[in-house]
Order: structure tokens, then sequence, then C-alpha cells
């Protein structure tokens, strides 16, 4: 199955080379850097020890900074080097890390870029987040006896289903693990379900929980809001592709409610920040966008925050936030950021990729769902005329939170018993 594998893989080459392409037409950072893509990447020296992290986009990259923490404390003499396979992400790892760790993209899943990016860079171990089940990388780490981890591990049933198809595969691939740390027992028991070893997987928790955000985006936050006028702002962020419809036309009735409203409009993908502005214009809307850098004046109905790495900082500008991904069947995306900020949250129906988070807090009053465009204003409407109401669901928001910690310390728990033992 393996060799299949592979040679699909290569077959399919020229049809990833296309997607590099067309995605390098939408935002140009993909033009760049493609022999990393390849293995070709610089090579560190021997002397000293590497920790190697791979995170394949931001989300992951922002769930690192509790585990790269501990890493440092508990492995002060090594090098930790970060892989990923997005531009965004890779911007993400320099702002976060601002040169203390290495970086490059993780090599495409053939073995002979495998074998190269392994040769050029020696890792001792590698802990790669989330769920990036590459069988070549796998099978390539398990043969050069470097011990590989799966860190704050998700796998959704439609996912599990996925990966039953090719059974054998998943389960040769789960067992080179040297363990997996899932995120929920429900995680756990899919993962033991495909085959992997039963001792080897551990329900740890979600790094995602011990969020950390920098004291200076309330700071900014305050400041922000006070040029605006302080009136109600709302922000629908990470949208798709068919969101911002639904968004725009959900702020237009709230605006009949609140005619000093300021819509923050933030795309999940940069390449859609021209569509997302245009949207807005055609909809009638007085629309700025952030990279423009000019005053948002009360004039202004729509913000539309085209800049990275800003968003923790207009997350607590908001009186209330919608995550996108999850008004279309995308999935959608991590709600704790606003809700570490005590912000109250908005999420549509699918938001099957973050199950488990996003169910604790509409259970727990601290999110609600909405599926259209009149179940966003309506709830818009209730929310911002009722301040008590925002501040509950905050408070709510931020304990959840709290009580779901800890998971960091029982991953670098088992980091360094397996590790040793390998």
């Amino acid at each position: 199955m393996k060799a299949i594998y592979t040679l699909l893989f290569h077959l399919a080459l020229p049809l990833i080379l296309l997607r590099l392409l067309w995605r390098g037409i939408k935002a140009p950072a993909y033009f760049h850097r493609w022999p990393e893509r390849f293995g070709k990447v610089a090579a560190m020296p021997a002397s000293q020890p590497i920790i190697w992290v791979h995170a394949v986009s931001v989300g992951e990259v922002e769930a690192t900074r509790p585990l790269i923490s501990g890493l440092r404390a508990s492995y002060p003499e090594h090098r930790i080097l970060i892989t990923t396979m997005t531009p965004t992400g890779s911007e993400r790892v320099k702002k976060l890390y601002t040169g203390e760790v290495d970086h490059c993209y993780l090599p495409y899943d053939l073995p002979f870029a495998i074998r190269r990016f392994l040769k050029a860079k020696h890792p001792e171990f590698g802990i790669i987040m989330e769920t990036e089940l590459w069988p070549n990388l796998v099978d390539q780490c398990h043969q050069h006896h470097i011990p590989l981890v799966l860190a704050n591990a998700r796998l959704s049933a439609r996912s599990a289903k996925g990966y039953q198809r090719f059974s054998k595969l998943t389960a040769q691939m789960l067992k080179q693990f040297c363990f997996i740390a899932a995120q929920t027992q429900e995680d756990q028991q899919r993962f033991r379900a495909l085959g992997a070893e039963y001792a080897d997987v551990h329900a740890t928790g979600n790094l995602k929980f011990e969020i950390s955000l920098p004291a200076s985006a309330t700071e900014q936050a305050e400041a922000i809001r006070s040029m605006w006028g302080n009136r109600p702002v709302w922000i629908a962020a990470s949208t798709h592709e068919g969101e911002e419809e639904l968004v725009l036309n959900a702020s237009r009735k709230v605006r009949a409610e609140f005619p000093d409203l300021l819509l923050l409009l933030v795309p999940r993908h940069p390449e859609r920040f021209d569509r997302a502005a245009a949207l807005s214009r055609k909809a009638g809307f007085k629309t700025l966008r952030r990279s423009e850098g000019k005053p948002c004046g009360r004039d202004i109905e729509v913000l539309v925050i085209d800049t990275m790495g800003e968003l923790p900082t207009f997350y607590a500008t908001c009186d209330v936030a919608l995550i996108g991904g999850s008004l279309i069947p995308h999935g959608g995306h991590n709600l704790l950021e606003p809700a570490a900020l005590g912000r109250p949250v908005l999420t549509g129906p699918h938001f099957f990729n973050f199950n488990e988070i996003t169910k604790q807090f509409l259970d727990s009053g601290a999110a609600m769902l909405v599926r259209d465009s009149h179940e966003i204003a309506q709830t818009m409407i209730t929310l911002l005329s009722n301040a008590e109401q925002r501040a509950s669901m905050g408070q709510t928001a931020i304990a959840q939170i709290q009580r779901n910690q800890g998971a960091s310390m029982r991953l670098l728990n088992l980091i360094k018993r397996h590790i040793k033992q390998a």
C-alpha cells in the first residue's frame, strides 16, 4: 500500500506544482522557497541537538506556544526547528519567535525529499502537531531511528472513516509513532480503532486552551476603540467563500437598530482580501481596508482586516465575535482567542473540526449557535442591547478555558518518559 501511495504521489506531482502556481497567483509568497518543499534545506550543525516541531499553518503554530516554552525549559541545550506548510504559518513563526527558533517548510511526502530533509536537520526527535499524517515522513523517521510524537492530535469521525479506507497503511503508520497525545477521549478511541497501539495513545487535553494573549493587545484595543468613538463593534473572523455575503446581510439588519455599528471583516486567507473588500463595497457599505492605513472614522461601516498577526487585537476591540468557517460546511475555526478575552462568541452549525471545544462552549452558555443571516442579526441585536448578558457569557468563557488547562504539562511529561525510553 505504501509503495502504491508513493507512486501515486509521484504521478500527482505535476498537479501539486500547478496548485502551488495557482496559489502563488493569489498569494505570491507561495512562489518562494520551492527547493525546501523537496528537502533542499540549510544544514544545521551536528554539534547541537535538534528538537523538530511540525505545525502545518497559523492555528497549529499558535498551539505550539506552551509546548515550545516547556521544551525550552526542559531541554535548554537543544535548538528548536519549526516546520510549516504555508507561508502564513511561516510568517507567524517569525513573528512569534523572532529568530529564537529555526524554520523551513516541510518537504512533500516523497522518500527522497524526506531523507534529504532529515539528513540536513538530523533531529533528535520530532513532534507533529494535530493530524498531519504522512506515511513516508513517519516511515523515514522510523527508519532513521528518530522518535516521532503526534501531539495535540484530533480526529473527527469523518476523517476517521477516510483513514479506515486504507486501514493497513494507517495502522502501520500509527504504530510507528513513539506515542500519540490525543486532545479528547473520543480522539483517543478513534486512533486506537484505526490500529494505534492501545497503551501508546493518551488523552492529554487540548494545547489551545493554554492560550496566552499579549497584554499589549488589550491596551492597543482600548486606544483603537477610543479612536473609533466607542461605538458598537462586532467581528466576523476567519470567513470563507460564501460567508461574507451572509455577514454583510446580517450587518445591514443590525444597523437598523444600531446605526453607528462597525463590522470588522477578517477573511481567513490573504488571497481573499480583495474579494471581501469588493463584496462589501458592492453591498453598499462604506468600506475601509486596514492596509490603507487611514483613520477609521464614524462614517466607516465595514473595516476589512487585511493584515496578518493582528487578530487578537481586533478580537479585543469587539463586543461580539462570530467565528467563520462554520456557516458553510468547512468545519469551523478555533473560538478560544475571543473567549480568552471574555467576548461572547457566535458560531455557525458546521464546527466539526472543533467539535469538542465548541460543544463545551455552547453547552455552558459561553457561545451561541446561529444558522443564517437572520439568526446572526437577531442574536447580534440581542447581545448588543444587553451588556450584562455579554459580560456573563464572557466570564463563563474564561472559566471554561481555565478548567481545561494543563495539556502542555501532561504532554511534556510523556515526552520526557517516552523519548528517554526510545
